[in-house]
């Protein structure tokens, strides 16, 4: 059966010179999105047995698949087993990629991975070449299954003797799935109340700590882990993996400072807490910001300076390559070089002793603007649609475009045309916005030896 999959696959749709692979990456995920409409639509898919509605439906299916996490309808509440175990399906095929997971069956089929499937899984991943491409993938998907069971056992010592042995499982692997994958599903509405994340386990070091170092680890990406499994030393490792690493820890220690300092004496967030359970709970703020969409406090409860940095810190997102989304934290870095390498007057962007391409500074500088208006936009959009302030507003939007999944509380309650807006942001975000701006975009260019006279211009 495996076999006779994966030949349909490379035979009809990835060996076909007509699609590129941008355009089959976005066309998989647009695929397990209307699948998963579909079956979250069937009254097997509800606990009440009544269909919950087409939109929902989409709605749910396609924050899975993007593993982002907002919601229309609270997951543990409204899913039943069946339900659940579809969204688990489609947040393990939108981590992974879809090519991935038909690289799996193609291995496990021992059929050979040409060299258009290389080229698409390259796409995938955000690889730079195709040396190792399927090694990479081997590695990913033996990490990922460890990284998964490990999470799962160790969620499973809190999460069994509260629910269960049974329930207690399935809520550990559901969690550990939804936290590595950076989705921010949880099954905790009929415990702690509708769309309450983990909240009851605020003073749980085990469950924060667990989950904390899931959403890491799934969000620095395939490559870095390649890298650290071949070098295993600091020295050693590629100026890439080194600066994703030095970025993360910059990013996840300064967020932490920065929450402890903001919402210290909030007496809706922070504030009641314990030394002790302040500075966990301000980590993993900081940590679920970077895609993972799991909360212990009141996101819509925070100061408006948390609001602005939580907007800022989800539009960084995690590392290329990873199942986080986001601009991704090297490419926050290229635009950092780009401005301090301008303002020393340097026409090239140099860093301890190489250059770095200029194609790939015009990629970061394109993401960051295009970001920015789909951000800025969108924050508009949903403010006028719906009376909420423009800073909430731009949480959600900054949420369903870095597909984190945090929210203030207003999703569920906003206007539809917002929602399918929402969904819009979260399907762009997860494929990748330069995925997105070429895929449908005639890739024929004029010759590259032909240059034009220069003509000056003022600026600033």
């Amino acid at each position: 059966m495996a076999e006779r999959l994966a030949r349909f696959i490379q035979d009809h749709f990835i060996r076909d010179r007509r699609l590129n692979a941008t355009r089959l990456v976005a066309g998989s995920f647009a695929v397990i999105i209307l699948v998963g409409t579909l079956l979250l639509s069937l009254p097997v898919a509800t606990r009440s047995g009544e269909s919950a509605g087409f939109f929902n439906a989409f709605f749910t299916a396609t924050s899975a698949t993007c593993v982002t996490g907002l919601v229309t309808v609270d997951t543990c509440i409204t899913w039943s087993v069946f339900g659940q175990a579809v969204i688990l399906l489609m947040i393990q095929l939108g981590g992974l990629g879809f090519m991935t997971v038909i690289t799996l069956i193609s291995l496990a089929a021992h059929r050979r991975i040409g060299l258009s499937e290389r080229l698409i899984i390259m796409s995938t991943l955000n690889l730079n070449d195709l040396d190792g491409v399927v090694r990479v993938v081997r590695h990913a998907l033996m990490g990922t299954a460890i990284f998964e069971l490990a999470g799962a056992l160790l969620l499973s010592i809190r999460m069994i003797p509260r629910f269960g042995f049974f329930r207690g499982l399935w809520h550990a692997l559901f969690h550990s799935v939804s936290a590595f994958c950076n989705a921010g599903f949880d099954l905790q509405g009929l415990d702690t109340g509708p769309f309450s994340s983990l909240s009851g386990f605020a003073d749980d070091p085990i469950v924060l700590l667990t989950t904390s170092a899931l959403v890491i680890i799934g969000g620095v990406g395939f490559f870095v882990w390649e890298d650290i499994c071949k070098n295993r030393s600091w020295k050693k490792l590629t100026r890439y993996s080194k600066l994703v690493l030095g970025i993360t820890a910059f990013l996840l220690v300064g967020g932490t400072v920065f929450f402890l300092g903001s919402e210290w004496s909030n007496p809706a967030t922070l504030g009641p807490m314990s030394m002790g359970e302040k500075g966990l709970n301000a980590f993993f703020q900081s940590v679920t910001l970077r895609t993972a969409g799991f909360n212990v406090i009141d996101q819509g409860a925070m100061t408006d300076n948390s609001i602005v940095m939580s907007c800022i810190l989800m539009l960084i997102g995690g590392s290329s390559g990873s199942t986080a989304g986001g601009m991704k934290t090297v490419t926050v870095w290229v635009l950092f070089m780009v401005v301090l390498n301008s303002l020393r007057g340097r026409e090239s962007i140099v860093y301890r002793g190489r250059t770095l391409p200029l194609r790939r500074a015009m990629n970061a500088i394109t993401l960051f603007l295009m970001v920015s208006f789909l951000f800025l936009a969108g924050s508009m959009l949903i403010s006028l649609t719906h009376e909420a302030t423009f800073l909430q507003a731009a949480y959600e939007t900054a949420s369903a475009l870095g597909t984190v999944g945090l929210t203030t509380g207003i999703t569920p309650h906003l206007a539809r045309p917002a929602q399918v807006l929402l969904a819009v942001l979260m399907y762009t975000g997860r494929v990748g916005i330069l995925s997105v701006s070429i895929a449908f975009v005639n890739q024929k260019q004029g010759s590259l030896d032909i240059k034009y006279p220069e003509f000056p211009i003022m600026i600033g």
